[in-house]
């Protein structure tokens, strides 16, 4: 039974995440709906990563298996056929190995936060960034972001909900950088806390703000305090951009 590993892309905004639930339109839902169309089998798509409702994805990686073997460039045509209208649509389809599995097998995820830095409401990229009109500091958010970088207990960057079964993670880059009124916040790490990305955004906002400093991001840090968290920055401005494994 061969194993097929997809790269895709999709708008986050009509979903309620990647995950599958009844009666919810999902990604993930959407994906196993088309493979039944396409192959006339009902398989389990395991994602590399639950991004969740409003979140997008540029390069998403995903599993199967199929009892009939397909050439991979008509797979992914297939699926695309299959899937439309909805804005979903694999990128790249190829065989795997058998014992490929496109979450536990991944050695880095990287996220993209975009922030519309800006007086004006966006108009084409509404649902696609955050827009901020208060003018934002990126350079002071991104030397506070480096006291984040590395291995840490990320309590106070966690959501309640969140299933792992440790706070600790190792943060390998976290970036800040403007382009006129585009600023854009790099993360990757092996995997992430639930709203982990979005909890340290809405912090940096503060920082870019004026309100804190680099001194309260690194207290709130070691406070290991949920409530010691700035506001949770929105879903529709982060991005899941790659997902890297060993032959990577």
């Amino acid at each position: 039974m061969p194993r097929y590993k997809i790269t895709i892309e999709y708008d986050g905004g009509p979903f309620v995440g990647w995950q599958m639930q009844e009666d919810l339109p999902s990604v993930q839902g959407v994906l196993t709906d088309a493979l039944e169309a396409l192959s006339g089998e009902r398989c389990t798509v395991m994602g590399a990563g639950r991004t969740d409702s409003g979140v997008h994805a540029l390069g998403q990686v995903a599993h199967f298996d199929l009892i009939k073997e397909f050439d991979t460039d008509k797979l992914r045509d297939g699926l695309n056929f299959h899937m439309r209208p909805t804005p979903v649509a694999v990128l790249k389809a190829e065989q795997a190995a058998p014992e490929f599995h496109a979450r536990f097998d991944a050695t880095q995820r990287e996220y993209l936060y975009r922030i519309v830095n800006r007086r004006a409401p966006l108009a084409l990229e509404r649902g696609k960034a955050w827009a901020v009109p208060q003018t934002l500091d990126a350079e002071a958010m991104h030397a506070a972001a480096q006291l984040l970088v590395g291995q840490h207990d990320f309590t106070t960057f966690r959501a309640v909900r969140c299933q792992a079964r440790s706070p600790e993670k190792s943060l390998d880059m976290l970036s800040v950088s403007r382009l006129g009124h585009d600023i854009e916040i790099t993360a990757k790490a092996r995997s992430f806390l639930h709203h982990q990305i979005r909890s340290i955004t809405g912090t940096l906002h503060k920082v870019g703000t004026g309100s804190w400093s680099a001194r309260d991001v690194k207290s709130a840090l070691e406070a290991r305090d949920r409530t010691r968290c700035g506001p949770v920055a929105p879903p529709e401005g982060l991005y899941l951009v790659r997902v890297r494994y060993g032959e990577d």
